[in-house]
């Protein structure tokens, strides 16, 4: 890790962009500065595998902010109801679709309970908190004075300081970059008179859909167990079981110390170091019984290494030279929305919506919203935080997405939506219908050739891509009465608020659906491969995009397209095609003064006050493609389009906050801007902008 450190380092100093000391000071310049908890985001430090967040006292004291890891889950008891007792007792919904019965992974009535199982297990587990016990005393977080915290970005370092009843706490706080781990530092004379300690606390699982801020049931002790399973004056591993999920928490500090526990009633346990006033304290999760072996001092010394390597290899946006207060808080949401993905979104699974802050959906990941969580990865030259998921997630899930598609009568592979680490997709009307995460897989792949153009790339990505393009193309359905292949009915476009069963030829849909046989024709190609005919007749034969009064619209034959209000809210999916997706590479060209007439319609009449996710930066990237560069800008900075004062995205009253899809867009459509897309590579700031750029390539 080091030498990758000294590595990025030179590399900095030999570049003719932005100096590694530039990057520094514009990256510090953003640091954290805290005076009391908040009440839904914590501080977090972590290493996109585990997450630890807190409060202002640096730990978990007074919030019960999350322990949360890729690993960590838990599912409930099966039903015991007669016929729904397990998995295979599941058996959905038909549905006609063109003339035959397709069965869809769907809630069916009469198997209420297992599908309802279905859709809450797994949940995603709270490992535990670790907070501050004042020698057996309630305290309040309002007894705290001169409370001061910063989460330095560079290092990935937090430090809280307050005083309690007269005497001073100092708190740092990080994380391991490469375990489940979090190290903690903490200097005061209340430590040595035992009137200071550290709690270890462990809750249960809950069912709640979005289990926000907080994550976990702290009163229903009765429901899990926890117990000593090794114990010294400087070290102590617990063992926490829920149901048929274990794992374990290992703790190690410096100097003498005594952990007690649990109080009754609780799962609580407190570690006492008299005599000492300084303690360093390593607090590791696994799911097997192991001791932390991990010190405070290596662990500060590896995150500061591997942040210092984060900031200095990725691509850099500096605007630091713009007098503009719309640049500053461009600024602002770059550089904190960089740090937060890297902790919650660089994971071996794909990220979930809230990232390791807390639980939506029970903590599962949507797989259609992949690309907007991963895809800055690339474009900011993280290659390597990238490729901890992907390709190896769809590798994983492939044998059961090959297995959902032969089960609807289809080839190839029918990629889930609402997804847990097995790759089955929860139950659900929408989760079963929709369709435009099926083509992701080549839009990642080619953004991955364009930068490593070689056999691995091929090698990596090449089962995948065909078992894609085979879906996609069966899934196509041959229109005889127009000669012309149809996508749907009935399925659900990405604005997930049409009627299934009338939603046809969505024009998002179809251009990716294009795009994508285009990516998996070509790698045909590039691998020496013959080229299935079925591609090539489906891509040929494609619907072309629907058009009512000079506009692409959401889906052909869509009544009242921009006089009904129930038809313009949602994600204005139509900016899509001409923002995040390229111009077609087959087929007819888009017609700019539809393009241009679709803008200014949205722009009208879209209700994004009802808006709460990426729409923003895909119609800011859909401006910058059309040349309103200042128009891309207001839409990066509409008043909806919220970041609080640690970054985090705002969710609004739709989906928790955090909502990472915010962050990650817009860090993919500033690269946009810093690097210019095929045909017009090169900055794209507002005119009179004193930007500097370094490591960004034209998107496609």
């Amino acid at each position: 890790m080091l030498l990758l450190y000294l590595i990025s380092l030179l590399l900095c100093w030999m570049a003719n962009a932005t100096t590694c000391s530039q990057r520094r000071k514009v990256v510090q310049a953003f640091n954290v500065h805290r005076n009391a908890s908040s009440d839904t985001t914590p501080l977090q430090v972590g290493n996109g595998n585990f997450a630890f967040g807190v409060d202002v006292t640096g730990l978990q004291t007074f919030k019960p902010f999350g322990t949360l890891s890729t690993w960590g889950w838990h599912n409930f008891s099966l039903p015991t109801t007669p016929g729904q007792t397990s998995v295979a007792d599941f058996t959905g919904l038909d549905w006609w679709t063109h003339g035959r019965l397709v069965n869809y992974n769907q809630p069916n009535p009469a198997e209420n309970d297992i599908s309802n199982w279905l859709i809450q297990n797994p949940q995603r587990v709270n490992l535990g908190n670790v907070g501050f016990a004042f020698g057996g005393v309630k305290v309040d977080e309002s007894e705290l004075k001169q409370t001061t915290q910063v989460l330095d970005l560079w290092t990935g370092k937090i430090t809280s300081t307050f005083v309690y009843q007269g005497s001073s706490v100092e708190v740092e706080t990080s994380a391991d970059p490469g375990a489940d781990a979090v190290g903690i530092k903490v200097t005061s004379d209340l430590l040595s008179n035992g009137k200071l300690g550290i709690f270890f606390d462990f809750p249960y699982s809950d069912r709640n859909k979005f289990d926000a801020p907080h994550v976990g049931v702290w009163n229903a002790t009765a429901s899990h167990t926890t117990e000593f399973v090794h114990t010294t004056d400087h070290d102590a591993v617990i063992k926490h079981a829920l149901d048929s999920t274990t794992y374990f928490m290992s703790a190690k500090w410096s100097g003498k110390g005594t952990v007690t526990g649990p109080a009754s009633g609780s799962h609580r346990y407190v570690l006492t170091t008299p005599g000492s006033k300084s303690l360093e304290l390593t607090v590791a999760y696994s799911p097997s019984q192991q001791l932390s072996q991990t010190t405070y001092k290596s662990m500060v010394k590896a995150s500061r290494t591997w942040w210092g390597t984060f900031w200095n290899k990725g691509a850099f946006i500096d605007l630091t030279g713009v007098n503009n207060a719309n640049a500053t808080e461009l600024q602002r949401r770059i550089i904190l929305s960089q740090y937060l993905l890297a902790v919650n979104s660089a994971s071996s699974n794909p990220p979930q919506e809230s990232g390791l802050v807390n639980n939506g959906w029970y903590g599962k990941f949507h797989l259609e919203m992949n690309l907007w969580h991963l895809l800055p990865f690339a474009r900011w030259n993280h290659f390597e935080l990238l490729w901890r998921s992907t390709p190896n997630m769809y590798r994983r899930f492939l044998q059961s997405s090959l297995e959902r598609a032969a089960a609807q009568g289809y080839k190839g592979a029918r990629w889930g939506k609402m997804t847990d680490p097995t790759g089955r997709s929860a139950p659900g009307e929408i989760n079963s219908l929709l369709i435009w995460q099926q083509p992701h897989p080549m839009y990642f792949a080619e953004t991955e050739y364009r930068a490593y153009p070689n056999a691995t790339t091929l090698e990596r990505w090449d089962e995948v891509l065909m078992a894609t393009a085979d879906f996609m193309a069966s899934f196509a359905y041959h229109n005889a009465s127009t000669g012309r292949y149809d996508i749907g009915p009935p399925m659900y476009p990405v604005s997930e608020n049409t009627n299934p069963n009338a939603t046809i030829n969505p024009a998002f849909e179809l251009a990716y659906w294009r795009f994508g046989l285009d990516v998996a024709i070509k790698w045909k190609t590039r691998v020496g491969k013959p080229i299935p005919q079925e591609w090539l007749t489906v891509r040929d034969n494609l619907a072309p995009l629907p058009v009512e009064v000079d506009t692409y619209v959401t889906y052909e034959g869509i009544p009242n397209m921009w006089t009904d209000n129930s038809t313009t809210n949602d994600h204005p999916a139509m900016s899509g095609i001409y923002g995040l997706l390229p111009p077609p590479a087959s087929g007819p060209p888009l017609n700019l003064t539809i393009l241009q007439n679709t803008a200014a319609k949205i722009k009208e009449t879209w209700a994004l006050e009802e808006s709460y996710g990426w729409d923003f930066s895909m119609l800011a990237m859909n401006s910058l493609r059309l040349g309103n560069v200042d128009q891309a800008i207001k839409y990066l900075l509409h008043p909806i389009f919220q970041f609080d004062d640690a970054g985090y995205p705002v969710g609004g009253s739709r989906v928790p906050t955090p909502y990472f899809p915010n962050s990650a867009s817009l860090l993919i459509a500033m690269a946009m801007m810093a690097g210019g897309w095929d045909g017009a590579p090169g900055l794209h700031f507002p005119k009179g902008w004193d930007v500097k750029v370094d490591g960004f390539t034209p998107a496609m």
